[in-house]
C-alpha cells in the first residue's frame, strides 16, 4: 500500500497527467458533441457513434501513461526509487495499478461523458438508450480499452525510457502504421486484421447490435475473433510488452 500511495503521489504531483486527462475528455467528450449537435432529426443516432471517436482520448493517456515512466528516467528519480526498493519489480507494478485504474476511469468518464451529452443534444433519442449487452461494451468498454492501452504505454515507456522515442513510438504505431500496413500488396490486409489498435477497435465497434444498424452498414468484421476475445488479444498484447519491460528494467542500470 506503501508502494501504491507513492506513485499516486508521484503521478499527481505533476502536470502532466492533469492536462492528459483533460485533453482526453476534452477531445472525446468536445468533439462527440459536435457530432451529435449536428445529427439529422430524421436518424436516430445509434450508441455507437456516441463512442466514436473514443481513440482520440486514448492516445492521450497512452502518452500519460509512457510518461509515468520516462520522466522519472529523464529526471533520474528512478535511481532513488531503485534505492528504496531494490527488487525493482515492485515500484513498477504499483506504478501500473495507479496508470491503469486511472487510465480506466478517464475511459469510463469520457464513454459515458459523451453518450451523457450526446442524449441531450440530439433530436432523435430512440436509439441511444443502453439497453443491450451490445450497448453497454460499446460505452463501458472503452474503459477496458484505456487500461489496457495504459499498460502497453508504460512497458514502451520503460523499455525505451527517452519520453521523444516513446511517445515516438506509440503515435507512429497507432496512427501511421497500422493503417500504411494494409497497402502491402497480398498480405496487407490480412496483417492489418491482427494489428491490436484494429483489434481493439473490433472490441468496441464489432459484432453491433443490428437492430439499431441498418442492413449492410456499420462497422465491418475484423480478423476472426468475437468482440470479447479481440480485447483479450489487445490485454494480452499490453500485458505481455508490460512483462517484458519489468525482465529488462530489472537487468539492465537505470
Amino acid at each position: 500500500m506503501t508502494l501504491l500511495a507513492v506513485e499516486r503521489i508521484k503521478l499527481f504531483t505533476t502536470r502532466s497527467p492533469w492536462w492528459s486527462m483533460l485533453l482526453a475528455l476534452a477531445l472525446t467528450i468536445g468533439i462527440t458533441a459536435i457530432i451529435a449537435a449536428n445529427w439529422g432529426a430524421e436518424a436516430p443516432m445509434p450508441v455507437l457513434a456516441a463512442v466514436f471517436v473514443h481513440n482520440l482520448g486514448l492516445y492521450v493517456i497512452m502518452v500519460m501513461a509512457a510518461l509515468a515512466v520516462t520522466t522519472e528516467y529523464r529526471f533520474g528519480t528512478i535511481k532513488a526509487t531503485f534505492q528504496a526498493v531494490p527488487d525493482r519489480i515492485s515500484p513498477l507494478v504499483a506504478k501500473a495499478v495507479v496508470v491503469v485504474l486511472l487510465a480506466g476511469l478517464v475511459g469510463l468518464a469520457s464513454s459515458f461523458g459523451s453518450w451523457a451529452l450526446s442524449w441531450l443534444l440530439v433530436d432523435n433519442t430512440s436509439e441511444l438508450a443502453i439497453e443491450s449487452a451490445n450497448d453497454w461494451r460499446h460505452v463501458a468498454g472503452v474503459g477496458l480499452v484505456y487500461a489496457a492501452g495504459a499498460l502497453l504505454a508504460l512497458g514502451v515507456g520503460a523499455l525505451v525510457r527517452q519520453t521523444a522515442g516513446a511517445v515516438s513510438i506509440i503515435l507512429v504505431f497507432a496512427l501511421v502504421l497500422e493503417s500504411v500496413v494494409g497497402f502491402i500488396p497480398n498480405i496487407g490486409d490480412d496483417i492489418q486484421k491482427w494489428m491490436p489498435f484494429t483489434v481493439a477497435g473490433k472490441f468496441i465497434f464489432g459484432n453491433p447490435d443490428p437492430s439499431v444498424i441498418p442492413a449492410g452498414e456499420g462497422p465491418p468484421a475484423i480478423g476472426e475473433l468475437s468482440p470479447w476475445g479481440s480485447f483479450g488479444y489487445f490485454a494480452a498484447i499490453a500485458v505481455a510488452i508490460y512483462v517484458i519491460s519489468l525482465i529488462v528494467v530489472k537487468r539492465r542500470d537505470a
